[in-house]
């Protein structure tokens, strides 16, 4: 089958599309101009590699030769994979979420040659059917209107635009008070299913930002019942299906209430942003299982995720061979050929049945604790745990002949940033020196293979770099460099985060709204230039700048990162206390400005006890740089975080300032602790 214009592309999903018969077009100006020459509507549709609804809707109907036919005649067609172009899709996105009540992949919208929106949905089926029009009669429909009704088209699009425009304008600033964290958690552990943990019923995501929220606000208030609500939620989601318990690593939502049934793609993010949390509990509460959680999982992207130039891919498809969970599943008789002797045990803790929990097959969850196994088998609790891991071992090894899901190896700059950040926090609770090497790499990949004339770029696959870098690329990575530096004081981190912190003001900010828009001012033009506010799978771009750059405040004294800090959380403090769901990013910045950040420096790393038990601290409102050489301290002088701390070849000692006083210098961990 011939090629269409796809072919050219780097992007796994768009590649995914380049034998179809649909003459598909990325977006771009031939696209645009072809469709204003011949006066022809647009229609574009975007997903994303991993995106299981989105290839049933590709095989259905793009892949049909009479409905392709038609499209091709009565449409210009462009494909966008939603994670190398999230402007367009955040513009689109919206426009289907006003007029469908939701949103969501494959994105399907109609559009004028000025690019306009006059029809949107998501998954359309060939045919009538769940309660949606056929893509073919819809098809058919829409390219009479738009040759026979022009004036009912026109005013579609006018009353969308308008709709759209009032999207982007942000209710008034409020004043940073307690007051709103306070409303912002108790909504949203009313928010909480008190039996399962996590927030609503079904479908149910991780939302790991909501639950640091939480961790802090337990921590401020002293209230014990906030952080039980967040450790259940932990342990239901390590328990549950939505964990791989072979390989590591989380699965990206539940398709029930209880964790069990997972959408069984695994994404970059998801992977990046969970170890943070775990990492927070095990801070809290040195339970192990969360150590454990936060090493399966950055060892799952080491192994799985990481190329061999440092950067990480940005997901793994939930099919293989065709169907959902295959790679995944166990049918009870396939584990006792396997594991022998010790099956009654391995599935009597992993809940694995005759009839199974998925189709037939056994989705493998842990329903009920060691101790309880031990009791069972007249063993203790050690030998159920090594018998365990030696048949969880032997299952992943028989696990790793099947044929594997499919990877989108693209890399994407925000999302490797996050990542960076969940190595480097990883490092910290095990020490374990290939999470920080990986951290450090990654952000050396960034820097040759994303960075153009001092610029950032969003996506690199198949030794190409392109697209301009937006705020999430932006924020993520200045963010990263912080978390790093923290570490590793190398100073070119911090000069670096300054560099970007300061391309953000420049470029990206808002000075009417008071914070920063998605794509820069030297960016293409779109029909609008979008806010991105909302923190939900991912953090906003705009929430994580207020952490950084009060953050960076701290640390340079630099006044104007401050006032932006301050005003981007004031511009959305309102809606923040209101729907706390879409802003838990947003509320652990405010957390950190309401406590007055804690300053502390570490210099000199011999005494392991107190750099380990620093290191190991649920200290959230605190920002702690380790200084493990003296060369460092002298590098960082000029920056009034480091003022006047001299490094001490023989012995750790440790500054603590708070409220613009500084301790003296603090030589053991009772007086350390004692002052935190």
């Amino acid at each position: 089958m011939q090629a269409n214009n796809l072919i050219k592309e780097t992007s796994p999903y768009l590649l995914q599309h380049a034998y179809n018969p649909v003459e598909w077009y990325t977006w771009g100006e031939e696209a645009l101009k072809k469709a204003k020459d011949e006066n022809k509507p647009i229609f574009l549709s975007i997903g994303y590699s991993a995106c299981h609804w989105c290839h049933v809707m590709a095989h259905e109907s793009f892949e049909n030769e009479d409905i392709a036919q038609f499209m091709n005649e009565n449409f210009v067609n462009i494909k966008v994979d939603r994670e190398e172009r999230p402007d367009i899709d955040d513009i689109y996105q919206k426009v289907c979420q006003l007029t469908t009540g939701s949103g969501g992949w494959p994105l399907s919208v109609f559009l004028t040659p000025e690019q306009k929106p006059f029809y949107v949905g998501t998954y359309f089926p060939p045919l009538d059917n769940y309660g949606r029009p056929g893509f073919g009669s819809l098809l058919r429909q829409l390219a009479q209107s738009w040759k026979e009704k022009p004036h009912d088209v026109e005013a579609t699009t006018e009353n969308f635009m308008n709709a759209l425009q009032r999207t982007e304008s942000i209710s008034s600033s409020t004043k940073l008070e307690k007051t709103i964290l306070d409303e912002a958690a108790l909504n949203l552990l009313s928010m909480g299913d008190p039996i399962n943990g996590g927030f609503g019923q079904a479908p149910k995501f991780p939302n790991a930002a909501n639950l640091s929220f939480i961790l802090r606000y337990s921590k401020l208030s002293g209230i014990a019942r906030f952080q039980e609500f967040v450790f259940k939620t932990l342990n239901k989601m390590a328990n549950g299906g939505i964990y791989d318990h072979l390989g590591g690593g989380f699965h990206r939502y539940s398709t029930d209430s209880r964790w069990l049934v997972p959408h069984f793609e695994k994404m970059l993010y998801d992977n990046a942003l969970l170890p943070i949390v775990y990492a927070e509990a095990y801070q809290i509460t040195k339970d192990s299982r969360y150590l454990e959680v936060v090493n399966q999982t950055l060892q799952y992207v080491l192994r799985e995720m990481t190329s061999s130039d440092g950067g990480f891919y940005s997901a793994q498809d939930a099919d293989s061979e065709g169907e959902e969970g295959k790679f995944y599943v166990w049918k009870k008789n396939e584990i006792q050929e396997i594991l022998g002797k010790d099956t009654d045990i391995f599935c009597l803790y992993f809940d694995v049945t005759d009839g199974g929990n998925f189709e037939g097959h056994t989705i493998l969850h842990n329903s009920i604790n060691t101790s309880t196994t031990a009791f069972q088998f007249g063993k203790t609790e050690q030998e159920v745990k090594e018998i365990i891991k030696k048949c969880s071992e032997k299952l992943y090894e028989v696990r790793s002949k099947r044929v594997p899901p499919g990877k989108d190896e693209k890399i994407l700059t925000s999302w490797n940033a996050l990542m960076i950040s969940a190595f480097v926090k990883g490092f910290k609770i095990s020490e374990e020196k290939r999470f920080l090497e990986a951290a450090e790499k990654c952000i050396s990949f960034i820097q040759e293979k994303l960075t153009k004339n001092g610029e950032l770029l969003r996506t690199y696959k198949d030794g190409q770099a392109k697209l301009k870098a937006y705020l999430d690329d932006y924020t993520y990575f200045t963010n990263a460099l912080l978390d790093l530096f923290e570490t590793n004081p190398d100073k070119k981190y911090l000069e670096l985060a300054i560099y970007y912190a300061d391309y953000l003001l420049e470029h990206f900010w808002d000075e009417n709204e008071k914070n920063f828009f998605f794509t820069a001012d030297n960016h293409e033009q779109l029909i609008i230039r979008t806010k991105n506010i909302y923190d939900l799978s991912l953090p906003s771009g705009n929430s994580v700048a207020a952490n950084t750059f009060l953050r960076l405040y701290h640390i340079t004294q630099n006044k104007r990162y401050l006032d932006v800090s301050v005003k981007i959380m004031e511009s959305l403090s309102t809606m923040a206390a209101e729907n706390p769901f879409g802003f838990g990013q947003l509320l652990i910045a405010m957390y950190l400005y309401l406590q007055n950040p804690t300053e502390i420096t570490l210099l000199n790393e011999e005494n392991r006890e107190i750099y380990t038990n620093l290191t190991r601290m649920f200290l959230p409102e605190s920002i702690l740089v380790t200084i493990p050489k003296a060369e460092y301290i002298e590098d960082l002088a000029k920056y009034p975080f480091f003022a006047g701390k001299e490094y001490d070849k023989t012995r750790t000692k440790v500054f603590v300032c708070k409220n613009f006083t500084c301790s003296l210098p603090l030589y053991s961990l009772p007086e350390i602790e004692k002052l935190l």
